[in-house]
């Protein structure tokens, strides 16, 4: 019944947690057009794809106590972090889903910026596109971070590493 949220849950488990709505976006958003089976569906937002259906799954998580959401204020904005709550544990315990392995995936992302995974989810929405109006399509939707070539061949790097060709 609840197999997406489960799927979540996995997710949230083999992260232990994760710091940011727009990273958790990414990261999901990532690993979907890695091959992972999350169903939430994207559309390009201001950060880069976004998916409504993720955040009010995070919220039922978070209303049905299977997910802690603690907010933290900084200087001018608010963070948010999410753990997997001992529920959240033994709901996953007895859910019947598949479970694909994470932790490569996991640790590539957390080792790159909001701001990387953002402009690599970027690419990856618009992967339909031939390189270059990829490219450019992220010079014109994302001028305001001021992009770099060589932080586009960075994240062409880690998607091949992400994505390695069978």
């Amino acid at each position: 019944m609840l197999e997406k949220h489960a799927r979540l849950m996995h997710f949230f488990n083999s992260c232990e947690e994760v710091v940011g709505r727009k990273r958790l976006q990414k990261m999901i958003f990532i690993m979907k057009k890695c091959g992972v089976p999350f169903e939430e569906k994207y559309e390009f937002h201001f950060y880069g794809p976004y998916s409504e259906e993720l955040t009010l799954r995070i919220e039922e998580m978070c209303n049905l106590g299977f997910i802690s959401e603690a907010m933290e204020e900084k200087r001018n904005y608010y963070q948010y972090r999410y753990n997997l709550t001992d529920s959240g544990h033994d709901f996953l315990e007895h859910a019947d889903i598949e479970r694909p392995e994470l932790g490569g995936y996991i640790s590539a992302m957390n080792e790159k910026s909001s701001r990387f995974l953002e402009l690599v989810s970027t690419m990856l929405f618009f992967e339909h596109l031939p390189k270059e109006e990829i490219e450019e399509k992220v010079y014109t939707v994302k001028s305001r971070q001021n992009y770099k070539q060589e932080e586009l061949e960075e994240a062409w790097a880690f998607i091949r590493e992400l994505r390695p060709v069978s």
